[in-house]
């Protein structure tokens, strides 16, 4: 069992939390993780990269002048890619990088993550996030008496909480986001993982079973 001190917002311990390795895929495979991460980071990416050919670059067609009897090099239209404004070799077009992983593998993954947070103390377990109104300077002072130092941190919370969430989205490398929105991407990009108890129980039962593929 994994055990992680409870902690209120001025950082004081309030408790203790047991974690069954168990609920969390028991083991962490560096491989599916690192699988699961370059899917997610290819479907971010747009793939709509694209250059003109020769065939698509405004131009005529014609010879530019005869083969033989000018004294120059031999040349051909005015759209081959070795004159200006001609078309571009070989250039890229527009590619759909988009796959898939099994679901399956996508969510064990998303718990392995959470796991290697736990194992390498690199989680945070706060009682509640008791925020009365939408005040960043607010979150600064919390995240400062967790002693979080310039690390950089995913928030997870149980559920949508707008004083939460908006008080915490302007602060430099912090990231709200409620766990069943969590993915392995998210969880391993940033340093620490700060959770609250009640979210930390919707893991534990498997509430975060949207897979963010």
């Amino acid at each position: 069992m994994i055990k992680l001190p409870v902690l209120d917002q001025n950082g004081a311990n309030v408790g203790e939390v047991e974690i069954d390795p168990a609920l969390f895929g028991g083991e962490v495979n560096k491989q599916l993780l690192h699988d699961v991460v370059v899917m997610y980071l290819a479907n971010q990416r747009a793939g709509t990269h694209s250059t003109l050919r020769r065939g698509e670059v405004a131009g005529s067609t014609k010879k530019l002048f005869r083969q033989k009897g000018t004294g120059n090099a031999r040349v051909g239209t005015k759209r081959t890619n070795k004159r200006r404004g001609g078309g571009t070799a070989k250039g890229p077009k527009p590619v759909d990088y988009e796959y898939h992983l099994p679901k399956k593998a996508v969510k064990l993954a998303t718990r392995m993550a959470l796991l290697s947070k736990f194992q390498d103390n690199e989680a945070i377990i706060v009682d509640k996030f008791n925020l009365a109104e939408i005040k960043t300077k607010a979150m600064v002072g919390v995240l400062k008496n967790l002693k979080l130092g310039e690390d950089s941190a995913l928030i997870g919370i149980p559920d949508y909480d707008t004083n939460v969430f908006k008080s915490g989205r302007n602060i430099k490398g912090v990231k709200v986001l409620p766990v069943q929105e969590f993915n392995t991407y998210a969880i391993l990009h940033k340093k620490r993982l700060i959770l609250t108890k009640d979210a930390l129980e919707k893991l534990k039962q498997g509430k975060n079973e949207k897979a963010a593929m």
